[in-house]
């Protein structure tokens, strides 16, 4: 239930963009890579987005959890 809540609220949550240090490191460096480079690239780029996304989701979790069991505690 609590993944359903997430993902459910995924789209009210406004990503940052990239940083400044990202884009001064990011954009040079993809500039310099050859297109076979460039796509293996991206697809390292997509396993540190998903893995993220599985720490965001995980951390919800633990902090629903959290504010649940504080809640308990406060009624008791």
């Amino acid at each position: 239930m609590i993944d359903m809540i997430y993902n459910l609220r995924v789209g009210d949550i406004h990503a940052e963009e990239f940083s400044d240090e990202f884009n001064r490191l990011c954009i040079p460096f993809e500039d310099s890579l050859s297109e076979e480079q460039i796509e293996v690239f991206h697809k390292i780029l997509d396993c540190v987005s998903d893995a993220a996304a599985a720490e965001m989701r995980a951390a919800y979790n633990v902090g629903f959890k959290d504010g649940v069991a504080l809640m308990s505690e406060v009624q008791e």
